[in-house]
């Protein structure tokens, strides 16, 4: 199962505590996966998903909300998908004339205005809405959550929802469709905390700390690296620079203190500065070290440059 059906089957379960929540909720599902017809004759409401968990929401929906007592109808995915699509079908005269008058879907300037009034049913249409048109992608792999909307108007009433809750996503467009999108894996977490989807919100925080983990170990590692890789070099410049004055006849001039450092360095060539300066008598800091072998290498150079 992918994140996001674990996502949406865990906040389908959720009850709305409030009438005004369940209706917020239901307008989004119908909002993004209905149709409504009223011509004479014709009248009906279809609601069409291939998530099942969403199409039995529906159906506990209208049977909480209108007492409406209808039929799932499943089918094969006309595209031809591996999924199935599953159809909620009401053509009762009465029951659509009571679901557009609790929802006033056909005023969206009217419940929209109603639902932006408490942060509870804003809560409850994004929940809604997550689960008629979101996704979010697996948080192992990316992070990347979305909702494909029908029109730019749907798209920014969802985006300044959002923005209740400090959420700022963004819109572009793909195909023809407007999708508002989140990328920052805080600003995804957050929205699972407000739509209700808590254990799946836990499991992609574990997931987003093993990453930064492993990422920041990585780091490590190649900063060690790095590092290793610059030690070898100079320790290779410095055992370089050695040679070359015990080829000459400025080795036997050296002070005691630069001859012992230059054979320590010769016996170790692998060593680090530091431990470099405890095989000293008396041992010696880094920065003394250092000095040291800055000492032989300009000796090294001036030679280098005698004979040239």
């Amino acid at each position: 199962m992918s994140f996001s059906s674990e996502i949406k089957k865990e906040i389908a379960r959720i009850r709305p505590d409030k009438k005004c929540c369940a209706i917020a909720e239901f307008t989004a599902l119908l909002s993004y996966l209905g149709s409504i017809s009223v011509r004479p004759g014709e009248e009906q409401i279809r609601i069409l998903t291939e998530n099942v968990a969403v199409a039995q929401k529906c159906l506990r929906m209208l049977r909480g909300l209108f007492s409406l007592e209808t039929e799932l109808d499943i089918r094969k995915n006309a595209a031809g998908g591996r999924n199935h699509q599953y159809e909620v079908l009401i053509r009762e005269t009465d029951a659509i004339r009571g679901i557009l008058d609790m929802t006033q879907i056909s005023q969206p300037e009217v419940f929209q205005e109603r639902i932006q009034k408490k942060s509870c049913c804003v809560r409850a249409f994004l929940r809604g809405s997550f689960l008629a048109a979101g996704s979010v992608s697996d948080p192992g792999k990316s992070y990347h959550c979305e909702f494909l909307c029908r029109g730019r108007a749907e798209a920014e009433y969802l985006k300044k929802l959002m923005e209740v809750f400090e959420i700022v996503p963004g819109i572009t467009t793909r195909k023809g469709r407007y999708v508002v999108y989140l990328k920052d894996s805080s600003r995804i977490i957050d929205l699972l905390n407000v739509i209700g989807a808590h254990q799946s919100l836990m499991q992609m925080e574990n997931i987003r700390i093993l990453k930064e983990m492993r990422n920041s170990a990585n780091r490590q590692f190649n900063c060690d690296a790095a590092n290793i890789s610059k030690m070898v070099r100079a320790a290779g410049k410095q055992v370089e620079d050695i040679q070359r004055i015990r080829e000459s006849d400025r080795w036997e001039r050296l002070s005691p203190a630069l001859k012992e450092t230059a054979l320590a360095r010769l016996e170790n060539p692998d060593i680090s500065i530091q431990e470099l300066g405890t095989m000293l008598d008396p041992p010696l800091g880094k920065s003394g070290v250092n000095h040291r072998l800055r000492k032989l290498s300009q000796i090294a150079q001036e030679l280098r440059l005698h004979r040239d």
